[in-house]
């Protein structure tokens, strides 16, 4: 198979602004008789579905939760990218640009990356028109701070409720759109399976959270804006119900899926306590910016009160280590730091994997006022769940599960190896490469849904011969027959385990053997275990009730079987790219100073994989990445 990109000719700097010039337009009227379907409510879903409605066509949305408002963008912290220089510090598109396909580790398009650059300009303008608060200066000018990877400060926040404000943006301008009746709302109405008619994605199947029923909604294109899969690991800072299962369901249907071993680990998180827990927390990458990460020097010093370690017998790794970023280094690069100091015995908290992050020195020089506007919702979150003061003593942080730069393959429109089926905001794998700079989640959401999709979906629509289709179609009946069919023979098991039984063991499996350092034989061991695991679990797991009724255990149990099948394809991954890049950290291909060693030769590409039948290995396809304008170099923070 030959992955073509589609990426437009020309310079850079020109291929967005002659590709908008070039693609197809359609007639404002004509525009209502086509209709989008568009799966997931966050950052990308909300604004690709407001975006969409507002241009005339006719959209239908869905998510799994009782409002749009919910989806897990809510969540995120810190802030959001844009190269509008308003700190005057030297920022440009071009540096935002390359600082994204740097600290990608040379594994993203050059094309892709610039446009994103290009039109983060334009999301703040569109925010700011939207109300979201963004945090100000004194003058009132808008306010940036600084992020990972970066020496300039590009980052807009709305202290550490960023996700939350954006999200609301966003749901404002849905919500204006479902009122109008332009967007009809399916909530608590998950995605099964897509439906291809011809090859062409023409639909969705969807199960209804309360009722149990299994329904059928047909349209002229579908978009998947469901999420990463973090939750593999099943401890991540992602909510319980984030899951895999639109993007694998899709890959099963023929969508390539991209580097699924790219998975991006957060090294502010507050650490592990024990077996009980269901999820992590984040701490916010912005703390980085006033606070310093340390551990102390000596072992013996790991149990003492942090306040009674003198600096001296501190060692601020990060600022030894990396002096030109210093905490502000790279997630990947952070991440694997405290993992080399905790594993050199260093570390603190009662499991020993934990390192300090310490806001004293920027208290004296600000005042704990001045920290209090700028991290106080963080800080009051971190004392609910610690009991810790950390205006008074140290945070305890170490890095967990966060998000995942692999997602399903999408060429330059943002569309898959199906035709008609677009792929959004993190269920892609196009922007970040090897680890993803922090704040720019949320800039690549919202470029795709206000300002990329609503073109090239447009293109597509005009250009594809689409005929007149409803959910009478053999293809809807078969694929809602087949849903059923895996309802019931999951429901019939009556075993011993519940599903979060299995979950849990899948994650810390592939935690442990693919997770922040990877070797051949625990990658190897990894993948004979699986399905072993995925055997019991179609053995032995037990799920209360009926399908026909709200059933949460149902919900846990249909979601991890596709986790238990995606985790393979996730260990494939690892063990075929057998390099060190970004977040894919292998053992075996590590530089003398401990670095992650590339390959370029080898694998300076995207892996995309294909689905080949159930207990099959998929196929590994190529798609060559092509540097014209950025040096492919050693990446350096030091």
């Amino acid at each position: 198979m030959t992955l073509d990109a589609k990426i437009p000719s020309g310079p850079l700097q020109d291929k967005w602004d002659k590709h908008r010039f070039d693609m197809k337009l359609i007639n404002p009227a004509n525009k209502r008789k086509y209709k989008v379907l568009v799966v997931g409510t966050g950052l990308a879903g909300a604004s690709a579905a407001a975006s969409m409605a507002e241009l005339g066509y006719q959209v239908e949305a869905f998510t799994y939760h009782d409002s749009p408002r919910r989806a897990h963008s809510i969540a995120a912290q810190g802030g959001i990218n844009a190269a509008k220089n308003y700190q005057n510090d030297g920022d440009s598109v071009w540096r935002l640009f390359y600082d994204t396909v740097k600290g990608g580790d040379f594994r993203a398009r050059e094309g892709n990356v610039h446009r994103l650059a290009q039109v983060s300009k334009n999301i703040i303008d569109q925010c700011v028109a939207q109300g979201v608060p963004f945090a100000r200066e004194y003058g009132g000018l808008l306010a940036n701070r600084s992020f990972g990877g970066a020496q300039v400060s590009r980052t807009f926040y709305a202290r550490g409720q960023t996700g939350q404000q954006l999200l609301l943006g966003a749901y404002s301008a849905l919500s204006k759109e479902i009122g109008g009746g332009r967007v009809k709302m399916h909530n608590r109405k998950e995605m099964m399976d897509v439906v291809l008619i011809d090859g062409v994605a023409r639909g969705i199947i969807t199960r209804d959270l309360i009722t149990g029923k299994i329904e059928s909604h047909v349209g002229d294109a579908v978009v998947l804006a469901t999420g990463g899969y973090g939750n593999v690991f099943f401890l991540s800072t992602n909510a319980q119900a984030c899951n895999v299962t639109a993007t694998y369901r899709a890959f099963k249907k023929g969508a390539l899926f991209a580097n699924p071993c790219y998975t991006q680990i957060h090294p502010t998180c507050i650490p592990v306590s024990g077996d009980h827990q269901s999820k992590l927390t984040l701490m916010s990458e912005s703390l980085r910016n006033d606070g310093r990460i340390w551990v102390p020097k000596r072992k013996e010093d790991v149990t003492k009160r942090p306040e009674t370690i003198a600096e001296e017998d501190r060692d601020y790794y990060l600022e030894r280590k990396y002096p030109s970023f210093g905490n502000l280094s790279p997630r990947d690069i952070s991440s694997r730091a405290a993992k080399e100091a905790c594993d050199d015995g260093r570390g603190i908290s009662a499991t020993g994997y934990g390192v300090y992050l310490d806001f004293a020195d920027a208290i004296k020089r600000l005042g704990e006022d001045a920290i209090r506007e700028r991290y106080g919702n963080l800080f009051e979150m971190y004392e609910r769940i610690t009991g810790d003061n950390p205006y008074k003593t140290p945070m305890m942080i170490f890095p967990a599960s966060h998000y995942t730069m692999g997602g399903l393959w999408v060429d330059y429109n943002l569309m898959s190896t199906i035709p008609g089926l677009h792929v959004i905001g993190e269920a892609n794998f196009s922007d970040h490469g090897a680890n993803r700079l922090g704040a720019s989640a949320l800039m690549q959401g919202l470029a795709d849904g206000y300002f990329i999709l609503p073109y090239t979906i447009g293109n597509y629509l005009a250009t594809a011969n689409i005929p007149k289709v409803d959910t009478s179609h053999q293809e809807f009946k078969k694929a809602e027959v087949e849903a059923n069919e895996k309802i019931n023979r999951i429901m019939s098991i009556k075993g011993k385990r519940t599903p979060v039984s299995f979950h849990k063991e899948l994650g810390k499996l592939v935690w442990d053997k693919s997770g922040m350092a990877r070797n051949e034989a625990g990658l190897k061991e990894a993948l004979q275990r699986i399905p072993q695991i995925r055997e019991e679990f179609w053995s032995n797991v037990t799920i209360p009730g009926s399908g026909a009724e709200l059933n949460v255990a149902l919900e846990r149990a249909l979601r991890t079987a596709d986790f238990l099948e995606f985790a393979e394809l996730l260990v494939h991954d690892a063990l075929e790219r057998d390099e060190s890049s970004g977040a894919h950290y292998r053992e075996e291909h590590v530089q003398p100073d401990g670095e992650a060693k590339r390959d370029d030769e080898n694998f300076a590409h995207v892996a995309a994989w294909e689905y080949t039948g159930e207990n099959s290995k998929p196929i590994r396809h190529k798609e060559e990445l092509v540097f014209e304008n950025v040096k492919l170099a050693v990446r350096s923070y030091k």
